[in-house]
């Protein structure tokens, strides 16, 4: 039995049944002088304090008779941290604002028709689990598209894109991390323990299993962005070694023609007195600029340097790209 309610129902919802599935839903801001949740819902509170109190860490502890966990769910783009109580009659969930993963949950019992709240338990925590790895899987598709965008054609904001999603591959392993710590810790240290049935060890298993996966596409998804900033840095220092190439092809050229017309500026004796005719003026003044600027060039041409620069800039060269 599945029951969606709000804080004034759940506790006779609890009252009444032994097999129950109750999701809580609170408002985004609870009364300062509301009670605590535990109280509400009639709950050990020496037990629970952490219980439906927002701003909690992630969670997981054995409590004899139940267990208690606070699990991340990527709910669009945000985290939100469900809290969750399961004992032997009932599972009890608490969150602020609607969650699409425990609406998936509560539409696959009917499918999957769970053999206890143990059950329902791994099923909730393998569908939290499933909203990182959707979330990772996504966003490092969008690394690889972006990636392949700037070698086709680099634009500013393409790093501002970038960064995005390095901060949002940050963020999912920052939450997850710590979740999967404590959640390993808790399993393995039942598993050891000869009261655990079979059954519920081989669903600890398989959600271990699962979370490391997970993990290993939220740091594959960190690499990836890592990458991408690598590539995004190669095609900028191309592209600036390309114009500091040009530069100096154009320095070496007016290098000679600075010369003569800073040694021609000079009031040398021989200069003033000696080079009056016009002649002389355009020989020396314009002809040698020429023919400098004429040997240059030809150099360029053989050394084939030119056509190098000029392929640069055509269609695969950096700015093509």
């Amino acid at each position: 039995m599945v029951t969606r309610t709000d804080m004034s129902e759940a506790r006779q919802r609890l009252a009444e049944s032994d097999f129950l599935l109750v999701d809580i839903q609170l408002p985004d801001e609870l009364p300062t002088e509301e009670r605590p949740i535990v109280h509400q819902l009639g709950l050990e509170p020496e037990r629970l304090t952490w219980f439906g109190r927002e701003g909690e860490p992630a969670r997981a502890e054995f409590l004899g008779d139940r267990a208690g966990f606070v699990v991340p769910v990527i709910n669009g783009d945000e985290v939100t941290h469900v809290h969750v109580v399961v004992t032997e009659r009932q599972l009890i969930t608490v969150h602020r604002g609607p969650v699409k993963a425990l609406e998936g949950v509560t539409g696959r019992l009917g499918q999957e028709q769970p053999a206890d709240t143990a059950a329902v338990l791994f099923l909730l925590l393998q569908d939290a689990l499933e909203t990182f790895r959707r979330d990772a899987v996504q966003a490092l598709l969008a690394v690889e598209d972006l990636e392949d965008e700037m070698f086709e054609q680099r634009r500013p904001e393409q790093i501002f894109r970038l960064a995005r999603l390095r901060r949002r591959a940050a963020l999912l392993h920052h939450v997850l991390l710590p979740y999967l710590q404590v959640t390993d810790e808790l399993f393995t240290r039942r598993m050891l323990s000869r009261s655990f049935p079979e059954e519920r060890q081989r669903l600890a298993r398989e959600f271990q299993h699962s979370s490391r996966l997970v993990l290993t596409e939220i740091e594959s998804l960190q690499d990836a962005a890592r990458r991408a900033f690598a590539s995004h840095s190669s095609l900028v220092s191309g592209e600036q070694n390309g114009v500091i190439n040009r530069l100096a092809i154009v320095s070496t050229i007016f290098l000679p023609l600075t010369f003569l017309t800073g040694f021609f500026g000079m009031n040398f004796d021989y200069l003033t007195n000696e080079l009056e005719s016009r002649a002389v003026f355009w020989l020396l003044a314009v002809g040698l600029q020429a023919i400098v600027l004429f040997i240059a060039l030809y150099v360029l041409h053989r050394t084939r340097i030119w056509r190098r620069l000029r392929d640069e800039e055509g269609p695969d060269g950096p700015e093509g790209r």
